[in-house]
């Protein structure tokens, strides 16, 4: 892993997951835009020749995070579909999230998209443009199994600390519904909070914490309330980008319709079922 001095941006390697290959940064495009050329396949301009750049923000298991010395998860998954369209390989910069919002690295041309289980809002569509739906998300209220909270009403009434990834719809909704949420920086320090009794209960995507129990270390843990909020995760491209936007679209309804989105939510996510399949339009 590189990291670039003086800021926060990280350089990392990117794993295929239905391959298993690990992707490095390339010089020259192996696909129709030739060796230097930062045209893609379908016309699509790249910020850098051969190499599709992904901004996101790790750790976001089972989206992103890094696994053996490359990250890996099923947004990094997804977006290697985009690539293999383009004919090239993805490389991802690990940002900071508040800057998804606005669409600062997307702006500023060090990114072509941005994936970060980000979910599509009215508010976020004003900087940035989402592509079609690929995941329906709801949030979780996840407790000590001992603590005696099961539900977030009850750990309103129980005045319980809780805690929220800062910049989250989940921060968002704990806020509107009365809680003054401890803000963490990423989901793992949400995590520690929990662990460390910095707060007493924890609202985060519903994915997250089924990554979460799986760990053995995470058995003192469960699920005291399912939200749904009726959230939808978009990846995202800068305004105007129509181009790359289509290719992203295509991607996630190609993988839709060959199994292969299937396949990689099962390994990602867990159970697939019919709402997986064909989220409904933001």
């Amino acid at each position: 892993m590189q990291i670039l001095s003086g800021r926060r941006t990280r350089v990392l390697a990117a794993t295929t997951a239905t391959a298993g290959l690990v992707l490095v940064a390339a010089c020259t495009s192996s696909g129709s835009g030739g060796s230097g050329s930062k045209t893609a396949a379908g016309g699509v301009e790249l910020v850098k020749a051969g190499q599709l750049t992904t901004c996101t923000h790790l750790p976001y298991p089972p989206f992103q995070s890094e696994i053996d010395g490359t990250v890996q998860g099923f947004d990094v998954s997804m977006i290697d579909l985009v690539a293999k369209d383009l004919g090239v390989k993805q490389q991802i910069l690990d940002t900071p999230f508040e800057n998804f919002k606005t669409g600062a690295f997307l702006n500023s041309g060090e990114c072509d998209l941005a994936a970060a289980g980000m979910t599509i809002t009215a508010e976020r569509k004003k900087n940035v443009d989402f592509s079609v739906p690929y995941f329906d998300a709801t949030q979780a209220l996840m407790v000590a199994k001992d603590s005696g909270i099961t539900s977030l009403a009850d750990a309103k009434a129980k005045k319980v600390k809780l805690g929220a990834q800062a910049q989250t719809t989940g921060e968002d909704y704990a806020k509107k519904q009365g809680f003054d949420p401890v803000s963490f920086e990423s989901s793992d320090a949400v995590l520690n909070g929990l662990r460390t009794g910095q707060v007493k209960a924890v609202v985060i995507d519903y994915p997250v914490v089924q990554g979460w129990l799986k760990d053995k270390a995470n058995a003192a843990y469960e699920v005291a309330d399912n939200i749904n909020t009726g959230e939808q995760y978009g990846f995202t491209v800068k305004k105007g980008n129509t181009e790359l936007l289509a290719a992203v679209n295509k991607a996630i309804k190609d993988a839709k319709a060959d199994g292969t989105y299937k396949k990689l939510y099962e390994k990602w996510i867990g159970p697939y079922g019919p709402s997986a399949a064909s989220p409904a339009a933001s």
